[in-house]
């Protein structure tokens, strides 16, 4: 393939990497994973700023205090991921760019169905959760395979920062099943 992220790079052997680290590289290979890591952050970086404008009206619509709360300090967190990725952007050397990211377009869109389908209530705050796991489980994809790409560019300063926001994914899904689990799902089967 000659577009996109995967052009052919005549180059090879020892190879001066924008972070100044020095590689061994095959033809093409680490010019073309340098492409896919950037397409990627660009994504992920639409996605992240997506969910800045989405988890508010999540959090109007959750009626347990549990739930709201999360939701609350997970939008907090998601800001710093932006922040974040931005600073990645920087030490790459590259533009902090948005490039829109089907995939969570797709999720925001299902979380607002879900939301408008339900009656406030229980029902409705255990679909904000599957909704917002959804999303948790796009994001620790998405950030557990970018931190695998930049420890494997050499960029080990950005594989450090993508990792901390990778944890603080990870740490939310849990939050949201300990909620689910604690009270929202039974209070739900009792609500029908």
């Amino acid at each position: 393939m000659e577009n996109g992220y995967f052009k052919k790079n005549e180059q090879s052997g020892t190879q001066k990497q924008a972070n100044g680290n020095t590689g061994k590289t095959k033809p093409g290979g680490a010019q073309g994973l340098r492409e896919l890591f950037t397409h990627e952050l660009k994504d992920i970086y639409w996605a992240e700023n997506a969910l800045i404008k989405a988890i508010p009206a999540m959090v109007k619509n959750a009626t347990s205090d549990e739930l709201r709360e999360a939701l609350s300090k997970h939008l907090e967190v998601t800001k710093e991921h932006v922040t974040r990725l931005e600073e990645v952007f920087s030490i790459i050397n590259e533009k902090a760019e948005a490039k829109k990211c089907e995939a969570m377009a797709g999720l925001i869109k299902e979380a607002e169905d879900i939301m408008e389908s339900t009656e406030k209530g229980m029902v409705r705050d255990a679909g904000i959760i599957l909704a917002t796991q959804k999303v948790e489980h796009y994001e620790i994809a998405t950030y557990g395979t970018l931190c695998a790409f930049a420890k494997t560019l050499g960029e080990h300063k950005a594989a450090d920062i993508l990792q901390e926001t990778l944890r603080n994914e990870r740490e939310a899904d849990v939050r949201l099943s300990e909620i689910a689990e604690s009270f929202i799902n039974e209070e739900a089967m009792a609500a029908e």
